[in-house]
């Protein structure tokens, strides 16, 4: 039978897919070289639902979730302040979500990783 039939579960752990490289918009960068890198694990049929591994180098720019993301910190460091005045800061080992809708900053104080799975 194929995998379409009996899906296969999909491990963090094991070798993922080649990790792709960018920027944010450049009109969204407000401080540093904020490159990033993610490699997407799982995709849902629909593209809609996606997960995966993501790395930053430390930057600060504008977000706006068109998505809502569950993030868990590996290492490092973001600073997330929303429109509304609020700020949080998140270290290795926290976890947090950003819903739809949100508008505000990421401020990457230093090289950060984390699993990210989020729901457009």
């Amino acid at each position: 039978m194929s995998d379409d039939v009996f899906p296969k579960v999909i491990s963090f752990q094991d070798a993922g897919p080649a990790p792709k490289t960018y920027h944010p918009e450049l009109d969204r960068i407000l401080d540093g070289d904020p490159e990033q890198t993610a490699s997407n694990f799982f995709s849902s049929a629909d593209g809609r639902f996606n997960c995966g591994i993501w790395e930053c180098q430390p930057g600060k720019w504008r977000v706006v979730f068109t998505e809502s993301e569950f993030v868990h910190l590996l290492e490092g460091c973001i600073i997330v302040a929303g429109d509304d005045g609020s700020e949080r800061t998140f270290r290795a080992g926290d976890a947090f979500v950003c819903p739809a809708g949100f508008t505000g900053t990421w401020h990457v104080t230093e090289p950060t990783k984390k699993y990210y799975a989020y729901y457009e």
